[in-house]
């Protein structure tokens, strides 16, 4: 969710509550107050009563109360409290049979020696309508006040933000690869300004340690492919020498495949780092499934000399986002794999759809854990030939183009399945 749909949805949250506060309270506040009107005509009008009864020392229907309906009864047995006291009562109407609300003040009054029961009422018609229209008119006016005000705080916070949203804009756009640097524009307010120098100072940062890196990794590995090019001659030349002893053999042959080691180990390593710093280009849609298939093709002779079978369950196309160069290293290593850890008259199972990409192959029991599989130089078996890199390339090289790579063995069948990164899984690994 976006800050400014965030912010907006808990402003619009906490006004909705303020609001409905306000107008719950503001109707009470207009009820009281009519109603507070109302039992002061009514107290006016029971102080005129007992003015005309002290007076007349009786009580008879007169004129005088043609405002309100007044009720008096006698008491037949005297009531525990005399003290009068408000009511809300509905009366029915004489012409139409409906029932109308009154206020009603009951208080008792002695005539003629006898104790009444003294009703009087006055009508909530018109009080009723008079809440009712301005509760219509406070809600009309707060609902428009509060629209406008949530409109104009969504305009006036775009319009604040809009500095932060054109950073966020460059700093998407902004690759390692590029000689043009961050540019970031200016704004009129300070945080924005303060927030850019940083970033404008970490890019900078970032751009002289990457051509550092990244010239650190091809000198190296330019000056070191020299020395062991001449090593690999020197050594080759020694084997080849008729006047070695058995133990000089040997250890010339030591020596040899310890350089072939490193050779292959300064490859690797440089491999992963073009690949974690995103030098590759050239991005293609590619069908994997194919180029797996042309790969075992490829690899017939090897795997006949290991009596391997492939079966192809399905040959659905798979395809993917990433470089040729990288696609192609990717499936040799998958296939490498399969082949290297297989065991005589095993069997290497294709399976592919448009959703993954599935490689399995026989072989024995795994020793290590699966989860350390992909981890740089974790080699499964004690093996001179392997330096441990060729399934952690493989899982480099699915983290930078949003694939993901997971490993399962099932009673000695080893599977390693590919597929595509779920939006929200792509997410998780930019954060």
């Amino acid at each position: 969710m976006k800050l400014l749909a965030k912010t907006n949805r808990i402003y619009l949250a906490f006004s909705l509550i303020i609001y409905l506060l306000t107008a719950l309270a503001f109707y009470q506040i207009i009820r009281y107050l009519i109603y507070d009107e109302v039992e002061s005509r009514l107290q006016i009008e029971r102080r005129d009563f007992e003015t005309y009864v002290r007076i007349h020392n009786t009580w008879s229907s007169s004129p005088y109360f043609v405002e309100n309906k007044i009720e008096v009864a006698p008491v037949s047995q005297p009531p525990t409290s005399r003290r009068a006291f408000f009511a809300d009562t509905l009366i029915q109407n004489r012409y139409d049979d409906e029932l109308i609300p009154f206020r009603q003040l009951t208080f008792y009054v002695p005539i003629h020696g006898t104790l009444h029961r003294v009703s009087i009422r006055k009508s909530l018609i018109q009080t009723y309508r008079l809440i009712e229209a301005v509760t219509f008119t406070m809600a009309t006016f707060l609902g428009l006040l509060l629209i406008g005000t949530f409109w104009f705080q969504g305009k006036l916070s775009g319009r604040i933000w809009l500095p932060f949203y054109n950073t966020l804009s460059r700093i998407k756009h902004f690759n390692l690869n590029s000689e043009a640097p961050l540019q970031l524009a200016t704004s009129e307010i300070t945080e924005f300004n303060e927030l850019n120098e940083v970033l404008q100072k970490m890019a900078d940062k970032m751009r002289q340690d990457y051509q550092s890196l990244k010239e650190f990794t091809e000198n190296a590995s330019h000056e070191m492919q020299t020395p062991l090019a001449l090593i690999n001659a020197k050594v080759e030349q020694l084997i080849q020498s008729e006047q070695l002893t058995e133990i000089q053999t040997h250890w010339i042959q030591t020596i040899y495949e310890a350089s072939r080691r490193i050779v292959r180990l300064n490859q690797g390593l440089l491999l992963l780092s073009k690949i974690e710093n995103h030098q590759f280009q050239g991005i293609q849609l590619i069908d994997l499934s194919q180029l797996l298939v042309e790969k075992l093709q490829d690899m017939e002779e090897v795997l006949s000399f290991k009596e391997l079978t492939v079966h192809i369950c399905s040959h659905d196309s798979f395809e993917a986002e990433l470089p040729v160069a990288l696609a192609d290293i990717l499936v040799t290593n998958l296939v490498n794999n399969a082949i290297k850890h297989n065991q005589s008259g095993g069997f290497i199972e294709l399976d592919s759809s448009n959703e993954f990409l599935c490689l399995s192959n026989t072989g024995g029991t795994l020793v290590s854990e699966p989860q350390r599989l992909f981890e740089r130089f974790k080699k499964e078996g004690t093996g001179t030939d392997s330096i441990g890199l060729g399934l952690a390339i493989v899982k480099q090289i699915c983290d930078s183009y949003e694939l993901s790579i997971s490993y399962k063995e099932t009673q000695g069948n080893h599977q390693f399945r590919i597929s595509r990164l779920l939006p929200a899984d792509s997410n998780k690994m930019i954060t």
